[in-house]
């Protein structure tokens, strides 16, 4: 029997919110083949992937607590101005958590004041 590693936990908890096994390996870099075996725990995310993959669940995470969960996914894959009417999730890929993040954070402001 083996046991559950902390990052398909957390791969785990993504897809409940609707985020999609491809919308993880586009978010990441990494290939689908590679996000199955991290949720399976036959492998853990190297490095790079591991950074991205922490990304991407830091804004999911945030998302969750601003909007219904069931717009989480539908506003990661929605091509947004402020990102050049790029989807979140391909920004997230290329490295924008940044930019993303600052997305994230003018949504958190409005649904606390």
């Amino acid at each position: 029997m083996s046991v559950a590693s902390p990052y398909a936990e957390e791969v785990k908890r993504v897809r409940a919110l609707g985020v999609e096994t491809g919308d993880i390996a586009k978010a990441t870099g990494a290939a689908m083949a590679t996000v199955t075996s991290w949720i399976r725990s036959e492998r853990q995310p190297k490095a790079a992937y591991r950074d991205r993959l922490m990304e991407l669940v830091s804004i999911v995470d945030r998302l969750s607590r601003t909007m219904d969960g069931q717009y989480v996914a539908l506003w990661l894959n929605k091509p947004l101005p402020a990102l050049g009417d790029e989807r979140p999730l391909v920004a997230l890929g290329k490295g924008r958590y940044k930019a993303v993040s600052k997305l994230v954070a003018e949504l958190e402001n409005d649904a606390f004041s």
